[in-house]
């Protein structure tokens, strides 16, 4: 039997994993329609894909093994690992937005591999689509990245994903997935492996079962592997072991199946290796070469995770110690290939993500599995090139009414934002800028309120520039408790004249807890638990009615936006609460009249 190796590629919500879902039910693989390749309950939360995945079809006698990987920046670890092991790639691109940042990002990574790619235009039944627009962004996009003649001359096919309907030419009358699958078998070139050579293999993926201990996954680029046999891992490090295969699965629609033989050319999963790492070359013979390195981009934000030491600490957590926190976190190395973790110091551990998505999606794990800790503000990772000090930039596009233009341009230029482009589009105005990492940081959230919700925000790494000195981005001050007890209505209506308020009414609070943000831009203490004293004076109508504004819910994304650098977030089972590093006024102030004097 053939076998086509592909991965599914897009931005973030253009369909890569509808389409996947769409491809296995008509194919027979899986028959609840209510399955879908992102099982993760994050993943079916946010509706994003946030780790990559295997399945495969059956189609004409020929096995395809499709990876469908995430859409997100972050998460771009996820993908650039996967491409080296893949035969093409489908570039998924929405009809109306057309190609995205995160489009270029792995159309780049895949045109350097030397794939050719299968575009897919979808969502093509949108009333704002405009297909052929979309293509001719598509070609320039090619262009633009450096393709040669046989990547430019890539073969269109259009989709309704989320129907489950693919069309070689808009004018065609088209039921179902067919002419996608048709065109995967005529374009993909079959993987290639000679089965008589000594086998080698290399994972893009690791998983870990609580049964079988380190699940490596990867693709046999030549001979044949079977159950029990001794293997040598090589590391480009130059270090050598052994060890021996006690179970290898291939992937059959969305289940594994356990198998004696893997061959040249499948992606397979292979288990008895504990020391197996992404991009190890796993052979039969010790003097075999090292297949090619998989390279990944490195970190570029950096913050402490450490034991939580509030006041509330202890209520809610089942895992709440130094110990049980740095085994998670080494845990989570083992699989995420993206995250760097310095255990070197004491007091804390110091974690470097790839972004501020990718870190809340690790803390937002740890917390539903009953872990308890705070963490400080994420910093941009400075790093010395040539002598010079550099710092990670982001090309951002926007996409807003032009109407709150004006309001985008001010913001962006006060955050060293450089403009790119401006150009016009259906009543909405596209804006791409460089800006550094440092000054999005916390910019999300204020752009959804300055476009009322309705603009769009995306931006992908362009590596590290240098650094363009101090950002002035904190307009508010915190609004802090100086008190430890039950929130009162009564405090909170003259409270929520002062800022934005993060707690409701009869939620606990304790002193040094940041309750709010404050308008005017400096900190300042309050009491929230302060009632109204009792009189024998009849209150007036108006005294009695207290209208309250709904507090802004404080999540994780939101709360890495906009805790301060003197600051810790405080992550439970069921909170999330901002507080103040010192939690006392007195010792705040003794804090600062003694580093003024340092100074």
């Amino acid at each position: 039997m053939e076998i086509r190796n592909i991965a599914i590629i897009a931005h973030v919500d253009h369909g890569k994993t509808r389409l996947t879902d769409a491809l296995m039910r008509q194919t027979g693989m899986v028959k609840d329609d209510s399955v879908s390749m992102d099982s993760n309950a994050l993943e079916k939360e946010r509706g994003i894909t946030i780790y990559s995945k295997n399945t495969s079809v059956f189609y004409k006698d020929t096995k395809i093994n499709i990876v469908d990987t995430p859409g997100h920046a972050d998460f771009g670890s996820e993908v650039e690992r996967v491409l080296r092991s893949i035969d093409s790639v489908l570039l998924i691109v929405d009809a109306q937005e057309g190609p995205m940042p995160q489009t270029k990002f792995v159309l780049k990574k895949s045109l350097e591999l030397g794939l050719r790619p299968i575009v897919v235009i979808n969502k093509i039944d949108k009333p704002a689509a405009r297909p052929d627009w979309t293509h001719e962004k598509i070609l320039e996009l090619f262009m633009d990245l450096g393709a040669n003649d046989e990547q430019l001359n890539f073969t269109t096919v259009y989709a309704i994903a989320k129907d489950g309907i693919a069309k070689k030419t808009l004018t065609d009358d088209s039921g179902d997935l067919t002419p996608l699958l048709d065109t995967i078998i005529e374009h993909v070139p079959p993987a290639k492996g000679d089965v008589t050579l000594p086998f080698s293999f290399q994972p893009f993926n690791l998983a870990y079962d609580n049964y079988l201990g380190r699940l490596g996954i990867g693709r046999m680029y030549q001979g044949t592997l079977s159950e029990g046999e001794t293997v040598f891992i090589k590391k480009h490090s130059g270090e050598i072991s052994s060890g021996k295969i006690t179970r290898i699965y291939t992937f059959e629609g969305l289940q594994r199946k356990e198998v004696k033989q893997a061959f040249a050319g499948d992606i397979v999963m292979i288990v008895g290796l504990p020391e197996i790492y992404i991009g190890d070359t796993i052979c039969a013979q010790q003097d075999q070469e090292l297949l090619p390195a998989i390279k990944i981009d490195e970190p570029t934000i950096c913050l402490n995770f450490l034991v939580n030491n509030s006041p509330f600490a202890g209520r809610e957590g089942k895992f709440v110690t130094n110990r049980q926190i740095k085994e998670r976190l080494e845990k989570e190395l083992e699989v995420n290939v993206g995250l760097k973790i310095d255990f070197s110091p004491v007091e804390f551990y110091k974690v470097n993500g790839r972004g501020e998505l990718h870190i809340a999606i690790l803390l937002e794990t740890m917390r539903r599995e009953g872990y308890e800790l705070q963490v400080s503000q994420p910093q941009v990772i400075i790093k010395k090139i040539d002598g010079v000090a550099c710092e990670p930039f982001e090309e951002v596009t926007i996409d807003v009414p032009q109407e709150q233009c004006g309001t985008v341009i001010e913001k962006m230029a006060k955050r060293k934002g450089q403009m790119r482009e401006m150009r016009p589009e259906h009543h909405h105005t596209r804006l791409i800028y460089e800006i550094p990492m440092r000054g999005l940081l916390g910019y999300r959230n204020e752009f959804i309120i300055n476009t009322r919700g309705e603009g769009i925000l995306c931006s992908e790494g362009v590596g590290f520039r240098p650094h363009v000195g101090e950002i002035e981005k904190h307009d508010t001050g915190s609004m802090i408790s100086g008190e430890t007890g039950k929130v009162l209505g009564y405090s909170l209506s003259n409270l929520q004249e002062r800022g934005v308020l993060y707690v409701g009414p009869n939620v606990e609070v304790y002193a040094g807890q940041v309750i709010g943000s404050a308008a005017k831009g400096y900190d300042m203490v309050v009491n929230p638990i302060k009632g109204k004293k009792l009189t024998n004076m009849r209150a007036s109508g108006a005294d009695i009615a207290i209208q309250l504004t709904p507090p802004l819910e404080l999540t994780l994304e939101r709360g890495l936006e906009m805790i301060a650098d003197d600051e810790y977030l405080e992550i439970t089972p069921q909170s999330i609460r901002l507080r103040k590093q010192v939690l006392t006024e007195e010792d705040r102030i003794r804090l600062g009249r003694k580093s003024r004097k340092e100074e």
